[in-house]
């Protein structure tokens, strides 16, 4: 039995199918993603998205889908599925379905009387190209399969609609065509590893229905263009090749080129290797440089989620070249930002005050696997001196160093930590002044940087810095510590503290270099189990709280508002669970396994195969957000490896 084994009894219930989605990015940055039964139901859906920075810095849906029709005896069967207004599906291809599985490529079985027809999807892994194999697994009777792609050539944020300006002309290449809808977008090769006949018939399919748009408040309605259609005949036994890339291809070679990429796949047959295999997904290696996407279908590069992942995503597979490449990537567009910030540039890019904190850490995690000290120190020394620098004589009118020792955050109008969401141009959560989890990740980046040059001998260094951190210990405790609560403070601003149950305390206990003692840390995180635990990750806020909201849907506006008001976010589990471990140790073990081991569950929900952004406060705590998060996966698999640690121990 597969280890992603959905109910194949559900497929042709739709309140089931729809739901389940299916998303594979590669190291191009591009993606493809559908629901299950290739019924697209977002705008962020279709068979091949690339990224063309050179028009707006975006990706674009180039390949909406590609219907099958299933022609024999001069009657026809159309594999294909579209929603329409009404709740009206045409055609309803999915009644036709008998099988699906997800691993090692998404596979879909139709049968229609005694034809039965295997689609197998795969994405490219280095170049922006799609393949579908398709296999006429049994006919009696001659079949000639008839291809009709959809495609919309748009930003993945906006929706086609009928133009006089597209594109209608095609050009014959080998087994195919090349097209595009519009001037200043690259062609999209259409071909198969057999000959074919293309018949030109251009025609636009109006209203087409993307019902997660609907639900989520946007515009929902969108007209697919159709250039024309492919048929061939086929054999039973017999095997095809489809591929749509932005680059022509060799036909003889497709057959090929789709089994070496599906033999490249780790197999997901564990929730270990489904996260590795997710894991993968979010790196992109392009032009000499390393990238992280911080999750799919719609989230753009975030310094923070970079260096929150990376030893998540790369250090536990061992792969430390790929994680410097992109530590390294990520540094100099954080030094970039920094800079600008210092120089109180009004186009300055500084969102995000912990961000070159979260990079000592991430420095620090591959510290701890590379042993070698004194070689980080000489290597990124320098830019730590520029970074702790900074905070110490102030960035702007952003954050400074204050007396006590401890980063003070004066701006308000700008969220400044990963609880960012905005509504009516302010933010939700505006925290500021003494922010708890930055100063832990401040007192934590101070000692780290001082045991690196300690060891490389940059006595410098050691001689300016090495009495703050008790400082800041000290006034960290003073700040932020209530003996009677038992927790911390999430933000002290003007003498008056936040005393809301929040999650960010717990990284005081969670970091190598803690701010407050074993007891401290104990008492803490009894109340962070007793009021944000839960399967799925750690609450963004108690549900005592009156600001308290457990479910998040609705419009962009209440998504927004409820984004960190009680959602819950699994990244905060790999920090929980070390802050946990240190205390607990061996006698902890149990406890944390059993919330690593409940995402086995989630492999098939929502994302199939990986885990969702966030997950609703209230039980069951159904999943939400973006379909895959790369700051998930990570601290997952980072968990994983404390659970293996402490049983050794």
């Amino acid at each position: 039995m597969n280890y992603l084994n959905l109910d194949k009894t559900k497929l042709i219930n739709l309140s089931y199918s729809l739901n389940q989605e299916l998303i594979r990015s590669n190291h191009a940055g591009s993606y493809a993603c559908t629901s299950i039964i290739s019924a697209n139901t977002r705008k962020y859906h279709g068979l091949l998205v690339c990224p063309l920075e050179y028009l707006d810095g975006g990706y674009h849906v180039l390949l909406s889908g590609l219907h099958e029709t299933i022609i024999q005896h001069d009657k026809e069967f159309n594999l294909g599925m579209h929603k329409y207004a009404g709740d009206y599906y045409n055609p309803r291809g999915h009644k036709y379905l008998t099988d699906f599985e997800a691993d090692p490529a998404s596979r879909l079985v139709f049968r229609v009387g005694g034809v039965i027809l295997s689609r197998e999807t795969m994405l490219a892994q280095h170049e922006e190209r799609v393949m579908i194999r398709y296999t006429l697994v049994d006919a009696h009777s001659p079949t000639l399969i008839r291809f009709k792609p959809f495609m919309v050539f748009r930003n993945v944020h906006a929706l086609s609609k009928a133009n006089d300006d597209v594109i209608t002309r095609t050009s014959k290449i080998s087994n195919g065509i090349r097209t595009r809808m519009y001037n200043g977008y690259p062609y999209l090769y259409m071909q198969f590893s057999k000959k074919n006949e293309f018949v030109p018939e251009p025609v636009w399919n109006y209203n087409v229905e993307y019902i997660m748009e609907q639900k989520r408040g946007y515009d929902y309605k969108e007209d697919l263009f159709v250039p024309g259609y492919f048929e061939l005949p086929m054999k039973k036994g017999e095997t095809v090749i489809f591929s749509a890339g932005t680059a022509e291809t060799e036909p003889q070679g497709l057959k090929k080129k789709f089994e070496t990429e599906r033999e490249k796949r780790i197999p997901r047959n564990t929730l270990h290797n489904s996260l590795l295999n997710a894991s993968r997904q979010f790196l992109v290696h392009k032009d000499r440089k390393t990238t992280v996407i911080p999750g799919f279908p719609w989230h753009r590069p975030s310094l923070r989620v970079t260096f929150g992942s990376l030893p998540g995503l790369t250090l536990n597979p061992g792969d430390m070249e790929i994680f410097k490449s992109a530590l390294d990537d990520g540094l100099s567009g954080l030094l970039k930002s920094f800079n600008a910030a210092a120089l109180k540039s009004q186009n300055h890019l500084f969102r995000g005050v912990d961000e070159p904190l979260w990079f000592i850490w991430a420095l620090q995690q591959y510290d701890h696997r590379l042993g070698d000290s004194a070689g980080i120190w000489k290597s990124y020394g320098n830019k730590i001196k520029l970074i702790l620098g900074s905070f110490r004589e102030g960035i702007g009118d952003i954050v400074s160093m204050r007396e006590n020792g401890l980063l003070y955050c004066s701006e308000t109008d700008i969220p400044l930590t990963w609880m960012d969401s905005i509504v009516d141009g302010r933010p939700v959560n505006p925290r500021s002044g003494y922010i708890v989890e930055v100063n832990a990740l401040w007192h934590n980046a101070l000692k780290f940087s001082l045991k690196l040059a300690e060891t490389a001998g940059d006595k410098a260094f050691v001689s300016r810095w090495e009495k703050l951190p008790a400082a800041v210990s000290a006034s960290f405790v003073r700040i932020f510590r209530d003996e009677e609560k038992g927790c911390l403070a999430d933000y002290v601003r003007d003498d008056s503290a936040d005393w809301s149950v929040r999650p960010n305390q717990v990284l005081a206990a969670s970091l190598p270099y803690s701010p407050i003692d074993n007891d401290m840390r104990q008492k803490m995180l009894e109340v962070v189990t007793s009021e944000l635990l839960t399967p799925k990750g750690l609450r963004t806020l108690a549900p005592k709280n009156p600001a308290y909201l457990g479910i998040y849907d609705g419009d962009q506006a209440e998504r927004d508002t409820a984004a960190h008001q009680g959602p819950v976010y699994p990244w905060l589990l790999g920090h929980y669970a070390e802050a946990y471990l240190r205390i607990y140790r061996k006698s902890g073990v149990d406890h944390i396994s059993n919330l690593f081991y409940g995402f086995n569950e989630d492999m098939e929900v929502h994302g199939i195969g990986t885990v969702s952004e966030l997950y609703d406060g209230n039980p069951p705590h159904y999943p939400g957000g973006a379909i895959s998060y790369a700051w998930n996966v990570a601290e997952l698999l980072r968990m994983e490896q404390l659970i293996l640690y402490y049983k050794s121990i």
